[in-house]
């Protein structure tokens, strides 16, 4: 469940236990990830975000800006990262599309280096569902989905922003700020 620290014993979350080969394993997350069939009907007209994903039983908090906070611990690894759901959705043609992103790493003094945005390039093409953003002075993992995606949908788009972006933050600085 969202928002709440796993278990250190064998029930935690799958997807975290990809975390030792994450590239292949991460693709592999994403590519199998039910995020990418549209099996689940889209939430029912009226529903609000908050409805969605209290019904997934999803902790959160509301920041200044009305964004949707979670925040989630890897006891085993002594990790934590912190992933939001944008609080408006934007409007896409007929429909309106709202963002799940999570913080990386602050973007360094000049920028990243040639081969640092160039992995970044490549990993968000082998990411089926979304890609790495730069907003301000911070790296983002974003994930776009259509306003009317289901709480497990989102819940879902939540755990994989999280886990890709403290991976990379992890890779990129080596600590656990974010």
């Amino acid at each position: 469940m969202a928002g709440t620290p796993p278990d250190t014993g064998a029930s935690m979350h799958p997807s975290r236990l990809l975390r030792a080969s994450r590239p292949a394993s991460l693709a592999c997350l994403l590519a199998l990830s039910p995020l990418a069939a549209a099996e689940t009907p889209p939430a029912a007209p009226g529903d609000t975000l908050a409805q969605r994903l209290d019904a997934q039983g999803v902790r959160y908090e509301r920041d200044e800006d009305g964004d949707f906070r979670v925040v989630f611990a890897w006891q085993q690894e002594d990790r934590s990262q912190i992933a939001f759901v944008s609080g408006s959705a934007h409007a896409l043609g007929d429909t309106s599309v709202r963002e799940v992103f999570s913080p990386a790493a602050p973007v360094p003094a000049g920028g990243f280096s040639a081969s640092q945005a160039d992995m970044l390039l490549r990993e968000s093409q082998r990411n089926i569902l979304g890609g790495w953003e730069i907003a301000g002075e911070t790296l983002f993992y974003v994930i776009k989905l259509h306003d009317d995606a289901d709480g497990t949908r989102i819940e879902q788009a939540l755990e994989i922003a999280a886990q890709l972006a403290d991976d990379m933050e992890l890779q990129l600085t080596g600590g656990d700020a974010m």
